[in-house]
Formats: structure tokens, sequence, C-alpha cells
């Protein structure tokens, strides 16, 4: 069954215990909207909870990038754009407030209006809002950007766009979305598209890669850059929305810096030589050990921990099952058993990280151990025979042994595994029965010495079952080609997940990812009852509901086992220079995109 004939599905069963008497035709006008109940600010809010209201602005801030950039188009496939311009110079309809689940609340657009069952939803333009040109955002700028990006923008946008019957203009500052499919989520996604100056875009294609600066409304603008080495960008003095409450206390700086290095141990080094002013440490080991040079001990620089409370996500080597050697969940197993992650975590980590046991877990959307039960169970029971072993039953990881590389007990579950599937040790190599070996590639990006690391490792602990994989480290434009068009066998793989999952999942795990390049289901699962999942997910009118749908689909995910997971971090560690600070109160979401350079401000 095709995923929008089950989301219909879905919801006309649950409308069909709806009294349509009970169903208003439409709300009114609201300031903000949240995926279950109502946004948890009040109309006339003066700031959002976690920023400094008062913060003075000016200053600047100074980032260190591996790899480069040869695009300033960040919503296309082809090319390689820096992060900042989607983040600094660009607004969508409604901003995200990273304290909340999901809730959106008005930034482009004064106003949100939907009805019960959100077939719909209508946004209205604030009369003052303006690209940093000077001239005024229009319904027309919006409805092009949507269609722009819903036919040629990257295929993260596409999705939700494809729900979408009739976009039409309602009023001269209103634009109204008719949607196809039962999704309550789409009402919020509407209201998260990029604006674009639909006038800039004349005559060009929108699809191609482009050094051409983008006009956005966004409160900065691009001063500066050089392909691949830097890109400055500077607070506009005139931003047109500097006196909103949702921006009181944000966008600080006068001026952001994003300078790129070859790999991630220069840009280290340019930090501890002060060229930047704040790294990201994405290892505990290095976190204790390695923060001792100068300007620590001087006091130039501070170390900052920013808790989270947000999923652990799914970070490591992912298997691309494309490839028939992968197609076998006995294969995807027998590679698992061979991770000793304990040793590997102790190594590297001093033992100190917690593994990611599922996609989701480290909240309350993570599976439960054991078997499936109540609303979950019954949410899988009709895909029973077409799940992986321990989808239902249960499912956990293997266990290893921090003292020793190679787990005996583990290698031989691995070999018996693999001789089910068809491959047995001859003359010390791994052999199909046609005497075809057992080989394949990691993939992995230059520079990426701490997963260098785990690789050279795991490469060792594979040869006890008579497997030879080569290692590729190829340039950050090289990885991005590759990987957008599954061009690996196995590689490095990690996903950030939200508290509201939602369409985006189909982009990571949908079957249309298989063969469409530039999704991020880059282990090229095809499983309808995953879809049926997000189906579900989409179509749930209670958080009881949608949590449910999660954790069942979290149990397909995790025992497909296509990742070979290695650890999260419940903090975010962050060195910086002792002049930025940040804001007391820490959001739910933590150290995530709204939160460093948008809430902190510069002092002496």
């Amino acid at each position: 069954m095709s995923l929008p004939r089950l989301i219909r599905r879905l919801g006309i069963c649950l409308l069909a215990l709806i009294p349509v008497a009970a169903i208003p035709a439409r709300a009114a006008p609201e300031h903000g909207i949240a995926m279950y109940g109502r946004p948890a600010l009040p109309p006339d809010f003066v700031s959002l909870p976690y920023v400094n209201p008062d913060a003075p602005k000016g200053g600047r801030i100074v980032f260190g990038e591996p790899g480069g950039f040869d695009s300033l188009n960040p919503w296309i496939l082809k090319g390689t754009a820096p992060w900042g311009v989607g983040i600094h110079t660009v607004e969508t309809l409604m901003g995200r407030s990273i304290d909340e689940p999901f809730t959106l609340y008005g930034l482009l657009a004064e106003s949100v209006e939907t009805d019960e069952d959100r077939n719909w939803v209508e946004f209205t333009l604030r009369p003052g809002a303006r690209f940093s040109d000077g001239s005024p955002v229009t319904i027309e700028d919006v409805m092009w950007s949507y269609q722009t990006l819903g036919t040629l923008g990257h295929p993260r946008y596409r999705t939700a766009w494809a729900k979408v019957a009739r976009m039409e203009q309602t009023g001269p500052r209103s634009v109204r979305f008719t949607f196809d499919a039962p999704d309550r989520e789409l009402a919020l996604l509407m209201g998260m598209r990029p604006i674009l100056k639909k006038a800039q875009w004349a005559g060009k294609d929108f699809a191609e890669s482009s050094l051409e600066v983008p006009i956005g409304s966004g409160p900065y603008v691009v001063a500066d850059f050089q392909p691949g080495r830097y890109i400055i960008f500077r607070r506009n003095p005139d931003y047109w929305g500097r006196d909103l409450a949702f921006n009181r206390g944000q966008h600080n700086f006068d001026e952001i810096r994003y300078d790129y290095f070859g790999d991630g141990d220069v840009t280290f080094q340019a930090f501890t030589a002060g060229e930047t002013t704040t790294f990201r440490e994405t290892n505990a080991s290095k976190w204790l050990t390695r923060y001792d040079f100068p300007a620590i001990r001087a006091g130039e620089v501070v170390k900052s921990e920013i808790p989270n409370q947000r999923p652990s996500g799914i970070t490591g080597l992912v298997m691309n099952t494309r490839n028939p050697l992968f197609a076998d969940w006995r294969v995807r197993e027998a590679m698992i058993l061979a991770f000793n992650f304990e040793f590997i975590n102790q190594t590297l980590n001093g033992g100190t990280e917690p593994r990611i046991t599922s996609y989701f877990s480290n909240s309350v959307l993570g599976m439960e151990p054991g078997p499936a039960r109540g609303r979950v169970a019954e949410l899988l029971a009709p895909f029973a025979d077409s799940l992986p072993p321990g989808a239902i039953d249960g499912y956990a990881l293997p266990v290893g042994d921090p003292a020793r590389p190679v787990v005996r007990g583990n290698v031989r579950k691995a070999l018996k595994l693999l001789a089910e599937a068809g491959w047995t040790i001859r003359d010390g190599v791994l052999k199909d029965a046609g005497g075809a070996p057992f080989t394949f590639e990691i993939l992995l990006a230059s520079g990426a010495t701490e997963t260098q690391t785990i690789a050279n490792i795991y490469v060792e602990a594979l040869k006890p079952l008579g497997i030879f994989p080569t290692l590729s480290s190829v340039d950050s434009a090289q990885y991005r080609e590759r990987t957008n068009n599954y061009q690996f066998d196995m590689t490095w793989y990690q996903r950030a997940l939200s508290l509201s999952p939602g369409n985006e999942q189909l982009l990571y795990w949908g079957a249309a990812g298989v063969t469409e390049p530039g999704s991020r289901n880059w282990m090229g699962m095809n499983s309808p009852a995953a879809e049926a999942m997000v189906a579900a997910m989409l179509a749930s009118r209670s958080q009881e509901d949608f949590i449910a749908a999660t954790r069942a689909l979290d149990r397909i995910l995790t025992a497909g086992r296509y990742v070979i997971p290695v650890w999260f971090s419940r903090v975010s560690r962050l060195a910086h220079s002792r002049h930025l600070h940040y804001p007391e109160r820490i959001p739910l979401y933590g150290d995530w995109p709204g939160f460093q350079p948008e809430v902190w401000w510069y002092e002496e």
C-alpha cells in the first residue's frame, strides 16, 4: 500500500471517531501554533524564555569549520554552501522556539490560522516585513519560494510540498495552503520554508549552484567571502524585525565569521592560536586532556557544558543495503557483533560516553526494552511477517569488553550468522559458495580523525571473521557527491533527531530515497512498516498516539540493524572566548540550531 493511501486510511479511521458537529469550520488567527495543545507563550509575550532580553549588541564571534564551500545556495542539492547563509540571511513565516517540542511563533507572518483538522493553514504577512535591499516581502515572494523549493529545491522540501493540493492568495498579505492528506504537521511545516526574493532569481536556473549572494529578510547580510576560505555576515542596522518580541535578545553580534580549515585538527589548532573564538568539542576524552593551552590557563578561553533533553539520534557506521552484501539482516548483525563498542569507547573516551541504544533513545520517544506492548504492539502487528527479528519481541545491541579489542563470544555468534547467510572462512578469507570474498570499502571524509580511529580499530576486529575491508578518505566535495548518490558500501552516518519527528522521517527512511539522490536514507531501507509508522505519527491527534507510533518506528529502525551505533552525549562541550556569553536559562533542546550564535552576546 502506498504511503498516501496509508495516511488517508489512518486519517479516515481517526476522523470517524470525532463527531462532525464538534469540529468548528475554522479557528481565529493566532500568534503561534503548536503540534499538540497550545503554544506555551501568550500573544503578548515580550521575549523567548531562554534569551537575555537585555543582551548588549556588538562584537563578533568567529567559528572554525572543516572543509570549504563552493556555493551560496544552501537550498538545492548541487554544491556545498556555508551553513550560515541559510540561518542568518533569510527568514521563514514562523520562528521556532527551541524550548518547546514543536511550537512556532510569528516571524515574517503576524498570524497563523487553521481548522480543527488542519486540512489547511493560512498565514498573514506583517506589513513591515522587508528584504535587506529595502523592498517589501510580498505574498508573490512567498508563493514563488514555496513553488520553487518544492519543485526545484533540495529533496528535503519535496515531501511536504507533494501533499499541498492548492496554494492561493486570500488577501493582500495572506496565503493559504490546502492539503490533500491527513497530516497534522503540515500546518507547521508550511511556516518553516525560507522566503526568497523572487525578482532576484528572474531568468536564472535556481537548481544550479551559484556564488551570487542571496537577498533575504534576515538580521544579517553577507559582507564578504572567499570561496572555501571564509564568509562574513554583518548585522543589518536596518533590519525590519529587530523590535519583534520573538527577536528580542537574539542576533546580538555585529559580525559573525566562519573560517574554513583543512580538517578538524587544524580547526582546533586555529582555535588555540586565537584565530577563532569558539570551538565545539565532540570527544569527551579530549575535553578532559587537551584543554591546557596558554589561553585556557590565562582565563582568556573558558569551557562550558550545555545540557540538553533531546533524543540521542543515530551516529555510527551505516551499511548500504543497495549493495547485496549488506541486504541480509544476518550479515548486518554480524557486522554489529564484530564492533566492540566498549573497547572503542574506553580507548577514545575513557569509557565515559553512553551508547546509542536506539534512534530515539534518551527520550520519551525511544523504544522500551523487551517485547512491544499496548498500542506499539498493535501498530506493528499487521507487519509482523515482514519485520526483522527483534522488532516486536525486543532487540538489544551486543555487549563488548573494554579490556580487549576482540570478543571471542561475539565472533562465534557472528560466524554462525554469516554461515547461515552463505559465508564461510576458507584459507583465512570469508567467501561465498562461489568463492567470492566478502570485501567492501569504508568511505570516510578526509580530516575526520576520530572516525578514522574508530574505523581502524574496527578493521582490525573484522580480521578474525576473514573480512579485510579497505579504508578510503576523500575530500568534502567528493564525499558529498558520493553519499548524495549512495556510491559507498559503508560510511560514517549522523542524524540528529528532535522531540517532534514528522515528515522529515520520510526523507530519512522512506522508500523513495532508495533511488532518489540526496535523501538521508543512506542505508537504502525499503520498509512499508516504517512508512506506516510515519503515517501514524502524522495522523496522531494525541501525544499518546504520537509517542506510540514513534516508539514503533524506533523498533523497526533499530532492529533493522542498518547502523553500527557509537555514543551520544547528554551535554554539548563548547570552549569559547571569555568575552562570549550565553543566558543562564538553557532551552529544552540545549545547543541546537537557534542557540549559538543566536542568543549569545559579546562583553568586554
